[in-house]
Order: C-alpha cells, then structure tokens, then sequence
C-alpha cells in the first residue's frame, strides 16, 4: 500500500495493513485527501452503488474517466489490485453525515466498458456521455450513450493520450466561418 493507504479502524502498521488491508462493503479501501476510495472490480460495481445508495450516497458529483497510458506506475491504488490503462473515477457524497467516498474502477484497453449508474443516479447519464465521447469508455445499460462534447460524425476521443491533436483542426459550433 502506498502513504496514501487508509486508517481506517485503529492504528495499525503499514506492516500490517498489507497483512489485513482494509475494505468496506467487501472492496479494497484506501485513503487520500481526507476521503475514503474504494477500489471495487467491474462486476462488483453494479452491487456497490447499489449498497452505497442503500447506505445513504445518494449523490454521485462526479463520474469521469482518466488515460495513465504515459503514466502506468500510479500511486493509491493497493497492491492488490491490477491497474489498467483507463480508469473510472466516481465521487459520491451522504448528504446525512456529510461524508465523501470515491471509487476508482480498473478499464482495460481490450474491454473498455463499465455497467451504467444511470438507473440508480440519474444525473450520471451526461457524466457518462462525456466520459464516452472524451475517453471511448462505454457504459453497458446506458439509455442514450451518444456523444455529448463532439460532434457526432467526429472520429476518436480527444482525452485519449494516444489521440494525435495536431493534426485535426479545431471545429467550434456557430463559430464565423472566416476568421
């Protein structure tokens, strides 16, 4: 585990939180600027937004992805976990207790695809939009999974760190056509 790792429970060793890592809900758990961030698998995501919404998180504030293509050797995330090359990054709040937990979720490059959240939080529809149209991340049960940002004949995905931008020239909607 990093120095970011969670102390959540007690004052244990770093020695022995890689002996008894700490979970909640059953996933991985770390710590990182005063928030908890749970480390849940694919398949397991499905499950725990439905735990965390049963648990009082009933506000997802942010969703999006990240490209660590030049970055592969990140911090935060255990030891136990595979990192992938995408990474989808949801940041929830408990309005009750005023707590704040995120999740980060592993996407390979292969498969890059993620179960909506949409059914359950609503206003993840547009953040999963715009992490499609951004990064190619697909969200599997999404009810309109079209681009958001792009137009919708543009080819490729702009935050991607393999996207070239040098070569295609900017298009802004109802820009003058001369400049």
């Amino acid at each position: 585990m990093t120095d970011e790792a969670a102390e959540v429970g007690g004052e244990e060793t770093a020695d022995e939180r890689e002996v008894a890592p700490e979970t909640l809900f059953g996933m991985l758990l770390t710590r990182s600027h005063d928030q908890l961030v749970i480390h849940p698998s694919r398949a397991d995501y499905p499950a725990l937004l439905e735990a965390l919404h049963d648990a009082g998180y009933h506000s997802v504030i942010d969703l999006t992805g990240v490209d660590y293509l030049t970055h592969p050797g990140r911090s935060g995330v255990p030891a136990s976990v595979t990192t992938e090359r995408f990474e989808v990054v949801v940041s929830m709040i408990n309005h009750r207790d005023r707590s704040r937990l995120r999740m980060r979720i592993q996407i390979p490059e292969s498969d890059p695809v993620l179960a909506s959240a949409w059914m359950l939080y609503p206003g993840t529809e547009a953040m999963e939009r715009e992490t499609f149209d951004m990064f190619g991340i697909s969200f599997d049960g999404h009810p309109d999974l079209t681009r958001i940002l792009m137009p919708e004949d543009w080819i490729g995905h702009p935050l991607r760190k393999d996207y070239d931008v040098g070569r295609i020239p900017v298009q802004f909607k109802g820009a003058p056509e001369n400049r």
